[in-house]
Parts: C-alpha cells; sequence; structure tokens
C-alpha cells in the first residue's frame, strides 16, 4: 500500500462518530444534525428538468474537457460575477466532478514530492489529504481572532516561501466565514509570482453571503483589478453544491491560468473522472440562473437572524461575513460541548479541534463548534433553543 496513507488522520465525522458512541441521546427527542455542511434545501426545478431532458446522453462517453456549451456558460457566469475583463472557455475553464474531487487531485497534479503545501488552519481536511499523499507536507497558517479569522502569513520564513509549490486558500472560510480582502488576494498573487508557487483557492461557499451589494470577491477578480486577464499562478475552485443546492449533483469548475489547467486537464485524462453529460448539461441550467441563488441566500438571511437572535446572550457567537457555517467559542471545552449538546438536546454539531491542527503552539479549533444551518428554518431555530437549554445546565 501507498506509505503515505498513514499519515491520514480519520475524517472530522469519523472522530464525531466515536466522540459520541457511548451517548445515548433523550427519548423523544428528534435528532437535528447540524455538523454536516449538506445543504437541505430543495435542488432548482431548472436543473432537475435539463437533468431529466438529457438522459439519452448517458450513451454517450463525457469528454474530459466538458461540453463546450458548459464550458460557455461557466465564462460568462465568472466575468459577470467577478467583473473579469475576459477569460477564455477554451483554456481557461474546466468542469469537474465537484470541488472535492478537484482540490484533492490538483495537488497530485501539481506539488512534488518533499514540498510544502500551505493551508488554512481550520481547514477542509481534502487539503491536508491531498498534500500527505503528493508527498509533500502541509504548512498550517493559522486562522484566529487576531488574524481577523484569516490565514497568518507573519510567521512564514523565506526558506518556506522557498520550498512552497502550493497554497490553498479559502474564502469564504470553512468553518470560519471569513472572507479575504481583494488588496490581501492580490498581496498573494504577487507573492506567489516572486516565489513561482500556485495558488488554489476554494471558493465553493462564495455565493452565500449577507449583502446583496456587497459579495466576497474572488482571486481571479482580484488579477482583474490588477489588470491581469492571464492569471497567472492562479486557479479557482468553484462548486454547485452550496450555490445551487446540488451536493449530488457532483458538478463544478476549475479556472484561472492556461498553462496550469493544460496540465491539470493531461493528468484528468488519465484519472477517469470527467462529469456525466446528463449532469454537464444540468449543469448549465445552472450557472445560466440567478434567481434559485437570490432565493437560497434570502433563506439563509433568515435562519441567521432567527437563530443569533435566539443565542443572544447565551452563546457567544457572532454572524460570519459568509458561508452558512456558525463557528462559536464554547463555555466548556467543544468535545464536551458536543457530548453535552447530544446526550442533553439531540443535537450534533462538530467540535472545532477536528477541523485544524496544532500549530505555532495551539490548535485555533479547541473550544469552538462548527454548526451548520442547512435544516430548514423551523429546525435551526428548534435547534438553536435546545442550545439555550444545555447552555442552562452547564
Amino acid at each position: 500500500m501507498n506509505p503515505y496513507l498513514k499519515e491520514l488522520q480519520p475524517y472530522p465525522f469519523t472522530k464525531l462518530h466515536a466522540l459520541l458512541a457511548d451517548c445515548a441521546p433523550p427519548p423523544g427527542k428528534s435528532s437535528i444534525a447540524l455538523s454536516i455542511g449538506e445543504p437541505q434545501h430543495a435542488a432548482p426545478d431548472i436543473v432537475k428538468e435539463a437533468l431529466a431532458g438529457s438522459l439519452e446522453l448517458l450513451a454517450n462517453y463525457p469528454k474530459t474537457a466538458g461540453l463546450p456549451e458548459l464550458r460557455t456558460a461557466i465564462a460568462t457566469w465568472l466575468k459577470g460575477r467577478f467583473n473579469l475583463h475576459n477569460i477564455e472557455a477554451d483554456g481557461q475553464v474546466l468542469p469537474v466532478s465537484g470541488t472535492r474531487e478537484a482540490l484533492f487531485a490538483f495537488a497530485q497534479a501539481t506539488v512534488s514530492p518533499g514540498a510544502l503545501v500551505f493551508s488554512p488552519n481550520p481547514f477542509y481536511q481534502i487539503y491536508e489529504g491531498a498534500a500527505l499523499l503528493a508527498g509533500a507536507t502541509p504548512r498550517f497558517l493559522n486562522c484566529t481572532e487576531s488574524s481577523g479569522q484569516l490565514p497568518d502569513f507573519s510567521g512564514v520564513t523565506e526558506e518556506e516561501w522557498q520550498r512552497c509549490e502550493l497554497l490553498y486558500l479559502c474564502s469564504p472560510g470553512n468553518p470560519t466565514g471569513a472572507v479575504m480582502p481583494i488588496q490581501q488576494m492580490q498581496d498573494l498573487i504577487r507573492t506567489a509570482r516572486e516565489y513561482d508557487f500556485i495558488i488554489a483557492s476554494d471558493e465553493c461557499y462564495s455565493e452565500i453571503y449577507f449583502d446583496e451589494d456587497n459579495p466576497p470577491p474572488g482571486l481571479l477578480g482580484a488579477c482583474a483589478a490588477m489588470g491581469d486577464s492571464d492569471y497567472r499562478n492562479c486557479v479557482v475552485f468553484h462548486s454547485l453544491s452550496k450555490r445551487s443546492n446540488l451536493p449530488g449533483l457532483r458538478s463544478g469548475f476549475v479556472a484561472g491560468d492556461a498553462a496550469i489547467l493544460d496540465d491539470f486537464l493531461l493528468y484528468r485524462t488519465y484519472h477517469g473522472c470527467a462529469m456525466p453529460p446528463p449532469s454537464q448539461v444540468a449543469s448549465v441550467a445552472a450557472w445560466s440562473d440567478e434567481a434559485h441563488v437570490r432565493e437560497n441566500r434570502a433563506r439563509y438571511r433568515e435562519k441567521f437572524d432567527a437563530v443569533l437572535d435566539v443565542l443572544a446572550g447565551h452563546l457567544d457567537v457572532d454572524r460570519p461575513q459568509a458561508g452558512f457555517y456558525l463557528w462559536p467559542r464554547t463555555p466548556v471545552a467543544d468535545t464536551e460541548f458536543a457530548r453535552l449538546l447530544y446526550e442533553r438536546e439531540h443535537v450534533t454539531v462538530l467540535p472545532g479541534r477536528y477541523l485544524a491542527r496544532d500549530s505555532a503552539g495551539l490548535n485555533p479549533g479547541e473550544n469552538r463548534v462548527r454548526i451548520a444551518l442547512v435544516a430548514e428554518l423551523a429546525q435551526c431555530v428548534e435547534a438553536a433553543q435546545r442550545i439555550v437549554a444545555a447552555l442552562a445546565a452547564i
């Protein structure tokens, strides 16, 4: 077996299952699961209709580069959403089978053994696993209150910058919801070009935000604001899972530097992970419509307003800048708090330490939990009320 497999930690939900294995939820209380970021809103009708109307394409092998119509729809969306001067549908856009698959595969195609791969901390565990299985070493950058819940680059040494080959960003952040300002993105772009590493920006939460007039910036938009349309050293990852409530479609894309994507396309040709043709047709419909996305944001705003109103004065929690997670401090250890909520109220949340690693003398996830407001409004409000009841017992 690949010896790097021994370096992988159990996935956060495996750790959560072990943590709760000896806990018994109270009888008579229904389960409310807020631990997994799986959208529960209905899939858009236009996407379901497009999928159902293209099932005859199951008789065809998919092309790894995707349908021209899909690449064009993505390029059009990118230009409008991030104010890009231009992006070429042929060469700068590559459809993928969801960002999870692509974020993992990207490191296998771009990183050499012994390199450093930078990652935010806490983080999406795929970044760590991708680095380890590529034979690289993860370098975790703590996201704390003092850094605005954004990666802290202040401790990175000259030697580490020289060894870095890949930098994973996540903005809006998972689990913090923090949004990186465009000026900081531009500073990182300049650094990437100076030291010749790639920035892989995971932007799958970019379409869930609270102010319709102030959407989160993106890495390609930061390039465009610098007068740049070749996006050198920069790639972004987007998904329909959160934006359009389509996690089961497994549809996303990578876009940016054409030279990087050309090599990534070669890798993916061998990887054999092309998106099925009906899913590609359905994806065209999703990327071409914004009405369902605005409606989705409105539903999340309503949930955040209601839940934060219930939790006010009881739990140390702030509204995030974007995304659908709360990242509160806990009055006791995060693992103890998760067990308490499950045993007393049958509410499941994810301990923050499971989403982070010890770095620079601390684990920035300790004494926090991730709460995913993905359930329907009434369930989210009931969960908040149960959390308040559990807090009264501490």
